[in-house]
């Protein structure tokens, strides 16, 4: 049996995009959930919204939206490669799925969270040996003191090992499903195929079961992320060429700040206040008046 790789666009959202149970399961696996009560019992599929910057970043990313019966929503993403700017898309996108609920009107009791899981598979986070990396707003001195809204979740891929720590035993087995199957598959580890959910998911993505245009717009897919990940090595390296760490610094802070700009520049048009803009950029007042 030949397989494909489920972190692909096409094979991606089939898994996770057209089975809601496996992507209750998959979300169940890998938020950060303590409670059992928390949990999510049944989910409803949203439209994916995703504008890319570009054509090739149009392909670097597959997209999950869902809802939950208690109204909270969740992103899900996958992103092949790492850019600076794609953890300030990530906070823009939840952002504006939190503020679309102003239809509840001014009850903000009423305003459920939002959780953005995003898959990485590059490491963009070296210093830190865990590959789960969870951000919401907390106290800075009692971090027990919490504003729930916004959860953002990233995961790196590569980092993650079977022996890793985790006390979910759902989160390696999914996490296993992303990093062990692919085209170099010959067979599936038993402890996969045992469970049902996992078994379902690796029997979507057998090679069989899709078609020639298919399989031709899979390998497409693979050969625009190597453009883009040749092009953006590319620049890094130029960057070092021509001015080695200090440029390659220089570089990185103005895409950090082009990135912010940009997300300040959609957060207004969304009619956000200045000094929430400002709080959540770093901007000053000047600098958004003038966007």
């Amino acid at each position: 049996m030949k397989y494909l790789d489920p972190k692909a666009d096409l094979t991606f959202k089939k898994v996770f995009g057209e089975n809601p149970e496996l992507a209750r399961s998959f979300l169940n696996a890998l938020l950060p959930f303590d409670r059992p009560e928390e949990e999510i019992e049944s989910i409803e599929y949203l439209p994916a919204e995703l504008v890319p910057d570009t054509p090739l970043r149009k392909n670097s990313i597959v997209d999950v939206r869902c809802r939950d019966a208690r109204g909270r929503q969740f992103i899900v993403e996958m992103q092949m490669v790492w850019s600076p700017e794609f953890q300030q898309r990530v906070l823009f996108n939840a952002a504006k799925a939190y503020v679309r609920q102003s239809d509840k009107g001014d009850d903000y009791r009423l305003l459920e969270p939002v959780y953005s899981l995003n898959l990485v598979n590059e490491v963009f986070e070296p210093d830190l040996a865990g590959y789960y990396h969870y951000y919401r707003m907390v106290h800075v001195e009692h971090s027990e003191k919490v504003i729930d809204g916004l959860h953002l979740v990233f995961v790196e891929l590569p980092k993650f090992r079977p022996d890793s720590f985790s006390q979910k035993k759902m989160q390696v087995l999914w996490l296993r499903y992303l990093t062990e199957i692919g085209a170099h598959t010959t067979e599936v580890p038993a402890e996969l195929m045992d469970n049902p959910d996992i078994c379902r998911a690796v029997t979507a993505v057998e090679e069989a079961a899709y078609t020639e245009a298919q399989l031709l717009g899979y390998d497409k897919f693979w050969d625009a992320i190597s453009v883009e990940k040749t092009l953006y090595n590319s620049g890094l390296r130029k960057g070092h060429a021509e001015g080695m760490e200090e440029g390659r610094a220089e570089g990185r802070e103005q895409g950090r700040r082009e990135a912010v700009v940009e997300t300040a520049r959609r957060m207004k048009a969304l009619g956000l206040a200045p000094d929430v803009i400002a709080g959540a950029t770093g901007l000053t007042a000047d600098d958004i008046e003038k966007l």
